[in-house]
């Protein structure tokens, strides 16, 4: 079965705050909700300076929280059993483990920022998928560091409040991350893709009716656990590091197409080289995508996601087969093009497929992975939906 957002915002929101009043005795003073992202294309480009190109998802993590005056944050989770109570005078990541860093970091980077957040009590019900490349972690970042914000009175502009859950992600959980997924999660819009210059920070947001246009964005979760700072990551930044040192300029963005031969040629290492490669032309992608989808050629987005999927397969190298397969079987049963998603080394892929085939690709997809002795993949038939936000 392909699925779509099974829970409504509205019911997701008032489940975790009759959670909260269960479990807390009061009621929350709010609810917030951010959302998971897919990457349509632009990966590997946000720490290089470059162009990414994301959409919102209907899935979301939602917070319900309220002030609390002993300078004690309380995290609890619907799904995760570990609670804990941690003291805004000891948050370190020593403080705590596992995903408590993800929020205690958020409220850390919050006030390193100079921002005066206090105590809280959260309690959260996450809905993105774990571990499937769609930014879960970012998701819960970005909600609890909107709750924190709103609770207090805080007026933090988003782009700003994004570098703050970079840093949170950076410097307290540990993971090399840029700024796209926070980006995507705060500041996309229904309807729109994000077109966003991670060097300029300047955003665009492009229309992508996707059901009006008469397609779905089919997400193929492959169910293969990754993460962000498991070494791979933090290794391909580097080797963009170095190739952008080699070439004398301060990022891979600075190298256009037109002189990729010649760049490449400067390269000594065929695996820098090679990485430089996929970033200068998925870059070009990027741009070329939010033409095409301004003029509404959806046959050309498909042909440019597809021409990033075999980059990021071999020159990259951040596929894996569960994902190869994703990609074959779905642009075999007619997706217009198909791409892997997120940081690589497992999580999801997205297709482009005619409304009218959705069951037909999905189908191919399923026997594809039954094929091959792979676990059932979770499919989910996506639209470009809102950013974070206040939910009641």
């Amino acid at each position: 079965m392909t699925t779509t957002s099974s829970t409504s915002a509205a019911d997701a929101a008032a489940s975790v705050a009759e959670e909260f009043e269960r479990t807390l005795g009061r009621a929350p003073e709010g609810v917030w909700a951010a959302p998971g992202r897919v990457n349509l294309i632009g990966e590997h480009t946000d720490y290089n300076d470059g162009f990414v190109l994301p959409f919102a998802l209907e899935q979301c993590t939602y917070v319900a929280a309220a002030r609390r005056d002993d300078k004690v944050v309380s995290i609890r989770s619907m799904q995760q059993e570990t609670t804990a109570e941690v003291p805004l005078a000891d948050l370190s990541r020593e403080s705590v483990e596992g995903w408590l860093r993800y929020v205690a970091g958020t409220v850390w980077a919050l006030r390193e920022a100079g921002y005066d957040v206090g105590g809280m009590d959260l309690v959260i019900d996450g809905h993105v998928p774990l571990g499937g490349g769609l930014s879960s972690s970012h998701s819960l970042e970005c909600a609890v560091a909107l709750a924190a914000t709103e609770l207090y009175g805080l007026e933090v502009p988003r782009p700003e409040l994004a570098r703050i859950v970079q840093r949170s992600e950076n410097d307290f959980v540990g993971a090399p991350t840029g700024i796209l997924d926070q980006t995507a999660s705060l500041r996309c819009t229904d309807g729109h893709v994000l077109f966003f210059d991670c060097r300029s920070g300047e955003a665009e947001q492009v229309p992508f009716d996707a059901p009006a246009l008469g397609v779905r964005l089919l997400v193929i979760n492959t169910r293969v656990q990754h993460a962000l700072d498991d070494g791979g990551y933090a290794s391909r930044r580097a080797q963009c590091e170095q190739a952008a040192r080699e070439l004398g300029v301060p990022a891979l963005r600075d190298v256009g197409v037109d002189e990729l031969d010649a760049a490449l040629a400067r390269l000594s290492d065929d695996v820098v080289r090679r990485r430089a490669r996929h970033v200068i032309t998925e870059d070009q992608r990027v741009v070329d995508t939010a033409a095409a989808l301004r003029e509404k050629d959806l046959t050309l987005v498909g042909e440019l996601l597809s021409a990033s999927h075999t980059s990021m397969r071999d020159d990259f190298e951040i596929s894996c087969e569960e994902l190869d397969v994703a990609v074959d079987s779905s642009r075999a049963a007619g997706a217009l093009g198909a791409r892997m998603t997120g940081g690589g080394f497992g999580g999801s892929a997205v297709a482009i497929v005619p409304e009218a085939l959705l069951d037909t690709v999905s189908s191919a997809v399923r026997s594809a992975f039954a094929a091959a002795g792979f676990v059932e993949p979770q499919l989910i038939a996506a639209r470009p939906a809102a950013g974070a936000r206040r939910e009641r």
